[in-house]
């Protein structure tokens, strides 16, 4: 083996807080690749150019990079989306853009972490808020409790699919063409029946 071949070459010393980001964005895609259980720290390290020992500088396990990277895309997106009391009617606008800015880490909350026991807590959370927030928004759209319940749970779940499935289409449309696919079937389904 040549000198080439043993190393990729010096690495770049950065400040922790960009090691760190750079790390949970590599963790990002070697998870979003092939989940939880299957990817192992050597995965991430090799994603990432660096070492194992430079990962367990950051973080103590797998389990806490997993963590970390979920915490992250959930910032991310509450950067650009607010928190829930905030939502909006450009929410869907800015879910799609979340979601193009961190790809992997979308796929990774949205996709895989379900997939995952040790994390099922977590996303039940997430899916339990959405659809609280969802019922809130359809209690004037929708007499019947039954049914706006219904709605609330699958409204949440029908804009995460639709826009997972663009992703990984390859963004067939623009942006703006699935808001509005997404809308549509908002508005189809909040207006009718069962009100």
């Amino acid at each position: 083996m040549t000198q080439t071949e043993q190393s990729p070459g010096p690495r770049k010393l950065l400040p922790r807080t960009e090691r760190r980001a750079q790390l949970i964005q590599a963790a990002a895609t070697a998870f979003a690749r092939e989940g939880y259980a299957s990817t192992g720290l050597e995965d991430v390290a090799l994603q990432a150019g660096v070492t194992r020992a430079i990962i367990y500088r950051h973080f103590a396990s797998k389990h806490e990079l997993y963590l970390a990277v979920l915490d992250d895309t959930q910032a991310r997106m509450r950067s650009r989306i607010g928190t829930p009391d905030a939502y909006t009617p450009d929410t869907v606008e800015d879910l799609v853009a979340a979601a193009c800015e961190n790809p992997d880490g979308f796929r990774l909350l949205f996709r895989h972490a379900q997939h995952e026991p040790e994390f099922a807590e977590f996303i039940e959370e997430r899916s339990r808020l959405a659809t609280r927030i969802t019922e809130t928004y359809l209690r004037q759209a929708q007499n019947d409790p039954a049914h706006r319940q219904w709605l609330a749970e699958l409204i949440p779940k029908l804009t995460i699919e639709l826009t997972l499935s663009w992703l990984e289409a390859g963004r067939p449309t623009s942006e703006a063409k699935l808001v509005d696919t997404i809308r549509g079937v908002t508005r189809a389904l909040s207006t009718g029946g069962g009100g």
